[in-house]
């Protein structure tokens, strides 16, 4: 299932104006699917080589696989850019898709960038080997910046790819790994990352974006209301319309 949020902070908060859900499946139209052997280890994959084919919700610069064991969101975000909000029962994982140099990986300096600010935040981390190479393992304030909220254990995970890096937060019972993290961990795995031939600095969020038949619903729908409202006779002309104040 695929839903589209907006947050105004770090966590998925009320949903935006198009609340619709939809299910994927066959007739998910992604990028051509390279042909070849599949790399030992899995992925996340990158679009220009082989990688298993399977259905996945077409969001842009991730193919996230697609199932109805779990749900899918758009999380749109002020001030932390969009990201992808899958959820397993009380687990959710949450992923963002960055780009990144030719050359050098990023999840090094990232991963300790992430520790100093746990550590700012009233928090402690850990570093832990782990199925995608070395985690972060931090426990977090419950609420921002308040220690005094109590702590929640949450994990990162990194992967460098070419030319782009992902990154993937745990929290609820998979945060812990092990059995309560298997599906997220294989949502993960089979993630497809679509860089692009794009010049984009290292680092900057990668585009993500509506599957094409979820703009395409809402674009029809934006004009059905456009062309119900054209017609209305009940408009009373001495209505009060949108008011603003200014401060000084």
């Amino acid at each position: 299932m695929f839903r589209r949020r907006r947050s105004a902070d770090a966590g998925p908060s009320e949903e935006d104006e198009y609340s619709g859900e939809e299910s994927f499946g066959a007739e998910q139209e992604t990028p051509a699917r390279p042909s070849g052997p599949l790399r030992a280890g899995g992925g996340p994959w990158d679009a220009e080589e082989a990688y298993p084919d399977r259905d996945r919700v077409d969001l842009g610069c991730l193919l996230v696989p697609s199932s109805e064991d779990y749900e899918i969101q758009l999380v749109m975000a002020e001030q932390q850019g969009a990201w992808v909000l899958i959820k397993d029962g009380e687990s959710e994982m949450l992923l963002q898709a960055f780009a990144a140099a030719r050359r050098g990986a990023l999840w090094d300096d990232i991963r300790a960038e992430i520790a100093a600010d746990v550590l700012g935040a009233g928090g402690q981390s850990e570093e832990s080997p782990g199925s995608f190479g070395t985690e972060l393992i931090a426990d977090v304030p419950t609420e921002p910046n308040r220690p005094e909220s109590g702590l929640r254990r949450v994990r990162f995970v990194g992967v460098d790819g070419p030319r782009w890096f992902v990154r993937a937060m745990f929290q609820g019972p998979a945060a812990a790994g092990g059995a309560a993290a298997i599906v997220l961990e294989g949502v993960l795995r089979d993630t497809v990352v679509v860089r692009g031939d794009h010049p984009v600095p290292p680092r900057e969020i990668l585009e993500l974006r509506l599957p094409p038949e979820v703009r395409q619903a809402i674009e029809a729908q934006l004009e059905q209301d456009e062309e119900a409202n054209r017609f209305r006779t009940d408009l009373n002309p001495f209505d009060r319309g949108p008011e603003f104040t200014e401060t000084r």
